[in-house]
């Protein structure tokens, strides 16, 4: 804690703010294109867990377990060690980004199965007597209407898959959290560790605080809107009468 008070520790930092910087950003690729990858995955399993296909239903199952109930660290570690020990090496960053995205692919992939199957029964079957298959059914009914039920839990597992990239450091990656610790152990660098540390947490925070709040904001309209139309759908038999 005394290093929190040390000027010498703050300069330090200030001197290596590059190094911060580039961890930053480091993170926040590696965060992007696992949210994509895990959208990708979360859409297409989340697809199959409501299809009415028992294959189709039972892969989305099987994956969903699985990821969710093994640690992500682990996920981490055999990606790249096997990938690596195969002669196949395929980077840092590259298994970062495909164990950060397949694991919380797992979730999205919950996320859309709930919110797909909180639409009325009717509406898939009033879909099909018109004439519309599995797939324009999602398009152009279901996954509109769902959108707003989806959005603010799949905004948190972002948030949590923007936490979850500090994973890399267990595999020497380059984000922020493996520079940080580097920093703090460097022949030259340590002994900043308080102030270290405190920029990072400053860092996420800065990425994450926001999406939270935007998450917490969709949650708050959604149920304000479906008190109105409770409202409005309670207070018109009253009119009519």
């Amino acid at each position: 804690m005394a290093t929190l008070v040390s000027l010498d520790a703050w300069l330090k930092v200030w001197l290596y703010k590059s190094t911060f910087l580039l961890g930053f950003l480091t993170t926040l690729e590696t965060a992007v294109f696992a949210v994509l990858l895990s959208l990708c995955l979360g859409l297409i399993f989340g697809l199959m867990s409501t299809s009415g296909r028992m294959l189709l239903q039972g892969i989305a199952r099987v994956y969903v377990e699985f990821i969710q109930n093994t640690p992500l660290l682990l996920q981490i570690c055999f990606l790249y060690y096997a990938m690596s020990f195969s002669g196949h090496s395929i980077g840092i960053i590259t298994s970062g980004i495909i164990s950060i995205g397949v694991y919380h692919g797992a979730y999205m992939a919950e996320v859309i199965r709930a919110g797909i199957q909180s639409i009325p029964r009717g509406q898939f079957e009033a879909s099909y007597s018109q004439g519309f298959n599995y797939m324009g059914t999602m398009y152009y009914i279901i996954l509109p209407q769902s959108i707003k039920i989806i959005l603010p839990p799949m905004v948190n597992q972002v948030v949590n898959l923007i936490k979850n990239t500090s994973c890399l450091y267990i595999i020497g990656g380059s984000d922020l959290i493996s520079i940080t610790y580097s920093f703090v152990t460097g022949a030259n660098t340590g002994g900043a560790h308080g102030p270290a540390y405190l920029v990072t947490g400053v860092l996420f925070f800065i990425i994450c605080f926001p999406l939270s709040m935007l998450a917490s904001t969709w949650e708050n309209n959604l149920k304000k809107r479906e008190r109105m139309t409770f409202t409005k759908a309670a207070a018109k038999p009253q009119e009519e009468a």
